[in-house]
């Protein structure tokens, strides 16, 4: 792999694997924008499988919906979400195999309303994966103070009956952790 690139830029094969998605899945990334992770992990999880496209902008969801249309893709739900909010994601609760939210918790003051809601949704023995950016000083990213350590998400997650399980590099520029609901 090239390292120049991983350091640039998010390494989604690996924060699939580490998540552990495979076929006949159920899946949703919170926070999708565009859709960067839905369309690999809907190639992943296959026909039997279902990818929610989970976001806040109407514009994200709109350019998700389009390459849907444009690739054929029958295995992707888009989902208008203020997942702030306890039970505003359309997603049935404890249905999901995994969750991921990547580069959305620094985005919001309201981090354990967050977790909690995405947490809602992960089925017993389901997986979230959460990745962030570094607590390190860059020229780019979000500024140092919404960037969000990787101790604060574990002691949140912790208190929601997560099971902290790593903690690992991704790239660079980003960490990510790993969890299961007990």
């Amino acid at each position: 792999m090239d390292n120049t690139r991983e350091e640039q830029v998010l390494n989604i094969e690996l924060i699939l694997h580490k998540a552990g998605v495979g076929e006949g899945m159920t899946v949703a990334d919170f926070g999708c924008g565009t859709g960067h992770f839905v369309f690999p992990i809907a190639r992943i999880v296959g026909g039997k499988g279902l990818v929610y496209a989970v976001d806040i902008l109407k514009t994200a969801l709109r350019s998700v919906k389009r390459r849907i249309e444009l690739e054929n893709f029958y295995n992707i739900k888009p989902i208008w979400s203020d997942f702030e909010i306890y039970k505003g994601t359309k997603i049935e609760s404890s249905s999901l195999d995994v969750a991921l939210l990547v580069n959305t918790l620094h985005q919001s003051k309201q981090k354990g309303a967050i977790l909690r809601e995405v947490n809602r949704t992960v089925k017993k023995g389901g997986v979230l994966l959460v990745v962030e950016w570094k607590n390190v000083s860059l020229p780019f990213g979000p500024r140092p103070e919404q960037r969000v350590r990787d101790d604060q998400v574990v002691e949140i997650a912790k208190k929601l009956g997560l099971n902290y399980e790593e903690r690992f590099d991704v790239g660079k520029y980003y960490y990510g952790l790993i969890f299961h609901k007990l």
